[in-house]
C-alpha cells in the first residue's frame, strides 16, 4: 500500500453530482463555449500550456495518488503523466499552426465550368459545443481528466464535462481542480471545465440537450449503452466510444523459422505490460503448427503477479478467464497456481485455428488482463480466412520477413478490420504523434473514421461550415483575404503555405 507523502493534502472521497450541481455545471459549460469558441487560436493553446505546467508542477502530488487508487507503479505513472502533458502541448501547437481548420476559399468565379458561375465560397471547421467525455479506469492520466479527448475538445474550442472514472475518484477530483485554476489564471471563461461523478450523472449529462458530443473509453456493454443514449435523444449526437480490441498478431512460417525465441520473449513483454490491462495488448497470436514459440513461451511465461487496476476488473478477468479455461477446445499452455488469485499471475492459452474459426464469439473475445491465446495453422492461406472473418480492431500486427506470398492480401484485409496497423513491432505503447490513429471498426470504436490519440483527435469535435457571399467583416479571420496571423489554406483549389 502506497501512503501519502508527508504533508500531502487529506481529500474525502467524492460522492455522486447533485441533479441541481448538475444543472449548473452544464449552464456555466454552455455559457463558457459560446465566448471559448470565439477565442483565438493563440489564447486556447496559452490555456492548454498552462494546464500542463501545472498538471507537471503537482507531479508528486498527482502520482501519489494514483498510486493509491490504481495500483499503478510509480515509473509507469510519471511517464504517463509526462505523456499527459505533452498531449496537452501538442495540441497547443495544432493551434499555432492552423492546418487542423482545413481552411478552404473559393472565389466567386462567373466561368465557373460546371455551366453556372461560382459564388464565394468559404469553409472551415468550427466547435461543435460541449462535450461529455467519460474518463478510463486504465489510464489514470492520459485517458482521464486531463487526457486526450479532454485536450482535443479544449483546443478545438468546445467546453468540456468530464465524468470520472470510479476507479481513482480521489485523484479525478484533485486532478480536476487543477485543470480548473490553470484555466482559470489565464482568463478563461468560468465553466469551461467541469469533472461530475456518478453513473447516471453521466448519463443524464450525455442527454442533456446542451451537450453536443461524447467520447468514451472502456469496456463494449458500457460505450455500447452510452452510444444508444446518445442516438436515442430527439437530436442524436456524435459518440466517439473506444470500446474493445484482441489485437492479433500473425507469425508467418518464415518468421518463426528465423527467430522464434525472439518473437516469444517480445510477445511475452507485450501480453503482460500493465498487467494485461492496455487496450493494444495483443491477446491472441498466431504461429505454425510445430512452432517452437508454444514451448518457448511455456518456458518463459513465469512473470509476477500484478495486482489489476480496481475489484471491478479483477473481478470480470477472473469470470472471463474461468469460462476460457471450460471451453473444450481450450489447453492450458502456460498457468500457476495464482491465475486466478487477487493479484493474478499471467495465464497462455492455446487452440487451433479451426476451432477458432468455429467459435469467434467464444474464442476471440477480448479478455481484459494477463492473459492471452496461441493459434496454430496449418498453411498461411487460413490466416487470410481469420482477417476476412474477425470483427474491428484497434490494431493488427503482421511478424514477417518480407518475402512470403501471402503477405499483400493479407495487409490488405487487415486493413479493412484494423485501424493501425504493425510491421514486426508489438501494439502496446501508442506514440502521440501527427499520424497516429488509435480507433478502428466497430467493435473497436462506435466512429472508425476518428482517433482518440494523435493531433488528429481534435477533428472529433469540430464540425464544417460555409459561408458563401459574406463580407470580409463578417467572416472568420481565418477565411478572409488578410488573416491577421497566416495559417496553410486552400484558395481556388490550390494549397498556400505560411510565408
Amino acid at each position: 500500500m502506497v501512503e501519502p507523502r508527508p504533508g500531502a493534502r487529506t481529500l474525502m472521497t467524492p460522492t455522486a453530482t447533485t441533479a441541481s450541481a448538475l444543472e449548473t455545471i452544464l449552464a456555466g459549460a454552455a455559457t463558457a463555449y459560446a465566448s471559448w469558441a470565439q477565442a483565438t487560436r493563440a489564447d486556447r493553446a496559452s490555456a492548454l500550456n498552462a494546464v500542463a505546467d501545472r498538471l507537471d508542477a503537482a507531479a508528486d502530488e498527482l502520482v501519489t495518488l494514483a498510486q493509491v487508487e490504481t495500483h499503478l507503479p510509480e515509473g509507469r505513472l510519471r511517464g504517463e503523466l509526462k505523456r499527459t502533458t505533452f498531449q496537452l502541448r501538442i495540441f497547443g501547437e495544432v493551434l499555432t499552426e492552423g492546418s487542423y481548420l482545413d481552411a478552404r476559399i473559393d472565389h466567386a468565379d462567373p466561368d465557373w465550368p460546371m455551366g453556372a458561375p461560382r459564388p464565394d465560397l468559404r469553409r472551415q471547421l468550427e466547435p461543435l459545443g460541449p462535450v461529455v467525455v467519460f474518463a478510463a479506469s486504465n489510464f489514470p492520466f492520459a485517458f482521464s481528466v486531463a487526457g486526450g479527448d479532454t485536450a482535443a475538445a479544449l483546443a478545438a474550442g468546445c467546453s468540456v464535462v468530464l465524468k470520472a472514472h470510479s476507479g481513482h475518484p480521489q485523484l479525478s477530483q484533485r486532478t480536476g481542480e487543477l485543470v480548473v485554476e490553470a484555466l482559470e489564471a489565464v482568463g478563461a471563461p468560468d465553466g469551461l471545465f467541469a469533472v461530475i461523478f456518478g453513473t447516471e450523472s453521466g448519463r443524464t449529462a450525455l442527454l442533456d440537450p446542451r451537450v453536443k458530443a461524447g467520447s468514451f473509453t472502456g469496456s463494449i456493454p458500457g460505450g455500447r449503452a452510452l452510444f444508444d443514449l446518445a442516438s436515442s435523444r430527439p437530436e442524436p449526437i456524435p459518440f466517439y466510444g473506444e470500446l474493445g480490441s484482441t489485437n492479433p498478431v500473425f507469425v508467418t512460417e518464415n518468421a518463426d523459422a528465423a527467430r522464434a525465441e525472439a518473437i516469444a520473449e517480445q510477445f511475452l513483454g507485450s501480453m503482460t505490460m500493465g498487467a494485461g490491462q492496455f487496450c493494444t495488448k495483443p491477446g491472441v497470436l498466431f504461429v505454425p503448427e510445430g512452432s517452437s514459440i508454444p514451448t518457448v513461451l511455456q518456458r518463459l511465461a513465469k512473470p509476477a503477479a500484478a495486482p489489476l487496476l480496481n475489484q471491478r476488473i479483477q473481478t470480470g478477468y477472473v469470470s472471463v478467464l474461468d469460462e476460457r479455461l471450460s471451453h473444450p477446445d481450450i489447453t492450458v499452455l502456460a498457468r500457476d497456481d495464482a491465475a486466478l488469485a487477487d493479484p493474478p499471475s499471467p495465464t497462455i492459452l492455446q487452440t487451433n485455428i479451426d476451432a477458432l474459426l468455429a467459435d469467434l464469439d467464444g474464442l476471440f473475445a477480448e479478455c481484459f488482463g494477463p492473459t492471452a491465446l496461441i493459434v496454430t495453422y496449418a498453411d498461411e492461406s487460413q490466416l487470410l480466412e481469420v482477417a476476412r472473418t474477425i470483427d474491428g480492431q484497434l490494431t493488427a500486427t503482421i511478424v514477417g520477413e518480407g518475402d512470403e506470398a501471402v503477405l499483400p492480401e493479407l495487409v490488405r484485409l487487415l486493413a479493412r478490420r484494423a485501424g493501425r496497423l504493425l510491421w514486426n513491432q508489438w501494439p502496446t505503447g501508442v506514440s502521440v504523434t501527427y499520424a497516429q490513429q488509435h480507433g478502428g471498426p466497430y467493435p473497436a470504436t462506435t466512429a472508425a473514421g476518428t482517433t482518440s490519440v494523435g493531433t488528429a483527435a481534435i477533428t472529433r469535435f469540430l464540425r464544417p461550415v460555409a459561408y458563401q457571399g459574406f463580407p470580409q467583416g463578417l467572416l472568420p479571420d481565418e477565411l478572409t483575404d488578410a488573416p491577421q496571423t497566416s495559417i496553410p489554406r486552400r484558395v481556388d483549389g490550390q494549397l498556400t503555405l505560411p510565408e
